[in-house]
């Protein structure tokens, strides 16, 4: 590769997807609905949890958390594609560039811990149910949602230190659809074998540790809810974390296949492709995952209506 020097005034080439015309049609409307429908959905659910006294519980105050982290989340990267698609202009400046590393990380990061914590939350819901009340008091669940945005921050600005500092040619064309981390590493002239390895330890205690943890609290959860005796006992019990549970498939499932899998030239599209799944469509479809089942947020968001219309009736 051509050496280049380390400066600011790197223009970035973000080359997203290559289709059609019509194909970039379709994808700017699926683009703009997802963010919007992702937007929408989850200021609705971190609102209803704000408003509802009866959904200040440690459940929902996780998932106000997650909705937040959700609309960062589509907020750092699906505004710049939409921009592309519309204008057909794909430069990014070096400090967009940057910033985009940092929130992206603050937020994919901020989703696994947060997810972490709700199943803490429901491991003592359904494990511990006796001693729910002292082991998620409300000090302990501020100490975990802190926690998570501390940890997610200290990752953040870790990615942001070690990849700014790399040496990149005025001009660089960057095949994805934002500033990702590892193909920012594919096309600098730096040599990136030491972060390659720190890497491996930041994918070790934001990924891959959190998820064990996951797995594990689902082990006891599964186990507990195996022992119940009535089937409709273990039926409330699994329904409490079933959305849990189908949000951390949605989320992992795309992350791991797409880290775990060879590198090829001829998957970069297909890796496009894999990181709109976990970067948009599972935030679009927490809030349906976390409502439509949801007696609680249901019940809420009619009352809520209800109460909003009377208001407006007076």
């Amino acid at each position: 590769m051509e050496k280049c020097s380390n400066g600011t005034e790197t223009i970035f080439h973000i080359l997203a997807f290559s289709t059609s015309e019509m194909g970039q049609c379709l994808l700017l409307t699926a683009v703009l609905l997802m963010y919007l429908t992702t937007v929408l959905g989850n200021i609705i659910i971190a609102l209803l949890v704000c408003l509802v006294s009866q959904l200040h519980t440690p459940m929902y105050f996780f998932l106000s958390n997650l909705a937040v982290v959700d609309v960062m989340y589509v907020s750092v990267t699906l505004p710049k594609l939409i921009s592309i698609l519309l204008t057909q202009d794909n430069r990014m400046s070096f400090l967009a560039c940057m910033t985009q590393v940092y929130f992206f990380s603050l937020s994919a990061a901020g989703d696994i811990y947060v997810l972490t914590s709700m199943s803490y939350d429901r491991y003592i819901a359904i494990c511990k149910p006796l001693q729910y009340s002292l082991l998620m008091s409300k000090d302990v669940c501020a100490s975990l949602a802190l926690g998570s945005w501390i940890l997610s921050g200290i990752n953040a600005i870790i990615n942001v230190l070690i990849t700014s500092l790399l040496a990149f040619c005025s001009s660089q064309n960057v095949n994805h659809f934002f500033c990702e981390q590892r193909t920012l590493y594919a096309v600098t002239s730096s040599d990136t074998s030491s972060r390659d390895v720190l890497l491996v330890f930041q994918n070790m205690y934001v990924v891959a540790l959190p998820f064990l943890f996951i797995i594990t609290s689902y082990v006891f959860i599964i186990s507990a809810i195996l022992s119940i005796q009535s089937s409709e006992g273990r039926r409330k019990a699994f329904s409490s974390c079933s959305s849990h549970l189908t949000t951390v498939i949605l989320f992992f499932g795309p992350i791991i296949i797409l880290y775990t899998k060879p590198e090829s030239e001829h998957s970069k599209e297909m890796d496009n492709l894999f990181s709109i799944l976990y970067t948009a469509v599972v935030p679009m479809l927490n809030p349906f995952v976390y409502t439509l089942r949801n007696k609680d947020i249901l019940k809420a968001m009619t009352n809520l209506a209800r109460s909003t219309i009377s208001f407006f009736m007076e």
